[in-house]
Parts: C-alpha cells; structure tokens; sequence
C-alpha cells in the first residue's frame, strides 16, 4: 500500500513538474491576478460615476484587493449589492426631465376663476366668462391684465396722455414768440398776456366830447 501511495505521488510530482504544466500554471496565475486588480480598478472607476464622495472609490478598491485572488468574486459580487443603483449622469438626467415636465405643466395657461385651460390668445374665458387679456390701444395686441406698461410697443397704461388741444393752446404763446422777446425777457413769453374786454359803445360815445363843446376857431 506504501508503495502504490509512492508511485501516484511520483506520478503526480512527475506531471506537474513538467515545465509545460509548470509554464500553464503560471499563465493561470498571471491571470488570476491581473483579473483581480482589473476588478479593483473596475470598482474604483464605478464608484467615481455613482458618487460625488472623493473616499468611497478607494474603499470600494481596497475592498476588492483585500481579498485573495481566489475570493474576489465573491467581493464583486457583495460589492454590486451594496453600490448606489444609479449613476450620477442618470440622476442629473432624471431630475432635468423632472423640472422639463414640471415646467411644461406650469406653461399651460389656466383660467384664475374655474381653473379650465384656456388658450393663450383668449381675452375671456368660455366657462366663466372671466376676463384673462386686454388688448393694447396703442399696437391692438394682446396684454396682461396686470401689466402696467405693453411689452410689444412700450405703451403705459398707468399715464394718461393730455388732450390735444389745450397742448396746443399751451404752445401757441411760446410758438408766436419771436426769438429776441425770448432773449429779452423770457419769463414774460412765457407768462400769458391779459386780455381787455372791449368797451361798451354808450360808454365810448359818453367820453368823446360833443360838437357844440368845441371852441369856436
């Protein structure tokens, strides 16, 4: 029996110390290894893309490495468990989709009395009859009910414009004016000048001396 345990050993020691079963080794172990540093490496740039914590790329490494060659897949394996599902570029994403829709949601018009949408171009809603628009006297467009000036022609609906003709009572003085009255005095152009009323003719005729009062020549 000693003998029979001696030749499979012999046998055994003669098969692995071939140099071509020690040379198949050794690939297997080179590949082994370079296989569980790719895996550290692959766990340190999947972390970078799932976290913005500069430390956790290096834990998530070291965790690969500290195991043996032999036992790193199992640490892959806890590893896909224990990372964050989703990537930072997929949650930049999500959350601009979010805002777009939520956006998209806030841009439809809705009436401010029964809450029906309403079309952009309506001036009344035709649910309610509530007023939504006005329309802009200076270019006819459509405005806002709370906008104090037109945003298309710049027209202000908080200043009344003055009535044509007293501005062009008001500048007729200043107009008729000739430049040197100005020079000379201009707070006289500028002030109104008075008006007398006509006199009555019985009392025209009253002060005008008479014939007879004349003196004789």
């Amino acid at each position: 029996m000693t003998q029979l345990i001696q030749q499979v050993g012999s046998v055994i020691g003669g098969i692995f110390g071939s140099p071509i079963i020690q040379l198949f080794a050794q690939v297997i172990a080179v590949y082994v290894v370079v296989i569980w540093l790719a895996a550290a490496y692959w766990a340190f740039r999947d972390m970078q893309l799932r976290t913005e914590n500069a430390l956790l790329p290096y834990v998530a490494a070291a965790f690969i490495i500290v195991f043996s060659p032999i036992a790193f897949i199992a640490a892959v394996i806890v590893y896909r468990i224990v990372r964050p599902q989703e990537k930072i570029g997929e949650v930049v994403e999500r959350t601009l989709a979010e805002e777009a829709l939520l956006a998209e949601v806030e841009a439809l018009s809705s009436c401010p009395n029964c809450a029906r949408r309403v079309h952009d171009e309506w001036i009344l809603c035709p649910t309610c009859r509530t007023r939504l628009k006005r329309v802009c006297p200076n270019c006819s467009r459509l405005v806002g009910l709370d906008w104090s000036l037109c945003a298309w022609c710049g027209r202000d609906f908080e200043r009344r414009d003055a009535p044509a003709g007293a501005t062009a009572a008001g500048a007729r003085p200043a107009a008729m004016a000739s430049p040197a009255d100005v020079a000379a005095d201009p707070v006289a152009v500028r002030r109104p000048a008075r008006v007398r009323p006509p006199r009555p003719a019985a009392a025209a005729d009253a002060t005008r001396p008479s014939p007879d009062a004349l003196p004789e020549r």
